[in-house]
């Protein structure tokens, strides 16, 4: 095994929210500690955020997604040249790039066709055209390998989740709110372990959109301008994923625009109320969640510590804080010194960074793997 040495490293992160490329900008060492020197956030063009919606959709012709493949590829180098000169640094001192790419579509159940395992996923945003135009090694297409042997190829930011946050005293959990909302749980009592808790912001998302033409709910404003129904916040929570037990991971290809069309079959009228009761939903299925698969496991939760888009809703914050009361307390990424927005990006920098060096960088006991593998294709530019 090659020594381990210190390495800038640029982490890219798009989310299923799909609201642009997460950059960050970090100095990695050989214990897996590292710096923070600046993040940025590269927006996508309006054009193409339709086109990544439209993929979700599943109403992108397989030429549109050749091509969505390749413009992304562009959109990410472009996002490392924004870097780069806001860090005032030249790409040549850059020695790797970690990119996690955007989602499309991930179907993580053992399922099979003529009896070959088709188990899938699949992220775009071409790795070539990055190491191409930037000139920087580039890693990429992490999740495939977990699949490879056996796991769901998600939760994986969980690498980097026990390389931060582990305490010798503390049972953490880290809890990310972005599309989708999931948890890795670090206890000095067992081993990692990790599953996404169901919809984050997506649900919110739509609907805010749908009712408030906005893209999100800043801060939760909308929703504390209304009431919860509790009749159909119970029959929401009734889902089947609610009930299913770790590992797991789910998406847009199940909590759709279609799901969340039926959802208003029962919903009621007033739209404040709406994204009020949804809102809740997120936070509910989070507590749920707990109860159901981490307390059997590690009894207490001294500590959570939120991350994502849904770390700033306010309204989300202050319903988790009534679920879990007192005796948890609910920190962010923040007071730990990492920034909500660019904790994921970070991690993709941790995994290429571990892939370099042959590392292996999933975790079996999170993502249900049946051995621990090396993540990420190398590209050269």
């Amino acid at each position: 095994m090659i020594k381990k040495e210190e390495k800038l490293v640029i982490g890219l992160m798009s989310g299923t929210s799909a609201d642009g490329i997460d950059a960050c900008l970090v100095r990695i060492k050989p214990d897996f500690s590292f710096d923070f020197i600046t993040g940025e956030v590269f927006e996508y063009t309006k054009n193409i955020k339709n086109l990544i919606f439209k993929a979700f959709s599943q109403k992108l012709s397989l030429k549109e997604l050749c091509q969505l493949n390749f413009i992304l590829g562009e959109c990410f180098a472009e996002a490392v040249a924004k870097l780069l000169l806001k860090a005032k640094f030249d790409k040549e001192n850059i020695d790797l790039i970690g990119s996690h790419g955007q989602t499309i579509y991930h179907y993580p159940i053992k399922d099979c066709i003529d009896g070959y395992n088709s188990k899938s996923t699949l992220q775009i945003g071409e790795p070539s055209i990055i190491a191409k135009r930037t000139g920087i090694t580039t890693i990429a297409d992490f999740r495939p390998a977990d699949i490879a042997v056996g796991g769901q190829g998600a939760p994986l930011v969980c690498f980097a989740d026990d390389k931060i946050f582990f305490s010798p005293t503390k049972n953490r959990v880290i809890q990310n709110i972005g599309g989708f909302s999931n948890a890795t749980v670090i206890s000095p009592s067992c081993q990692p372990f990790a599953f996404d808790n169901g919809p984050g912001n997506v649900l919110i998302n739509y609907f805010t959109e749908k009712f408030f033409y906005k893209e999100f709910d800043k801060d939760g404003e909308i929703a504390n301008q209304g009431t919860i129904d509790e009749n159909w916040l119970n029959l929401l929570m009734q889902d089947e994923y609610y009930f299913l037990p770790p590992p797991k991971t789910t998406g847009r290809e199940y909590f759709s625009q279609k799901y969340a069309e039926n959802m208003l079959k029962s919903a009621p009228q007033n739209t404040y109320d709406i994204i009020a009761t949804v809102s809740d939903l997120t936070a509910k299925t989070i507590y749920k969640s707990y109860i159901d698969f981490i307390y059997p496991q590690i009894q207490t939760v001294d500590e959570i510590i939120l991350g994502g888009g849904g770390a700033y809703n306010k309204f989300i914050v202050a319903r988790l804080k009534k679920y879990f009361g007192k005796t948890t307390e609910i920190k962010t990424h923040e007071d730990f010194g990492i920034s909500n927005k660019f904790k994921e990006a970070i991690a993709f920098a941790m995994l290429a960074y571990a892939a370099y060096y042959d590392v292996p960088n999933n975790i079996p006991s999170c993502t249900g793997a049946n051995k621990a593998t090396v993540m990420g294709k190398i590209i050269k530019p």
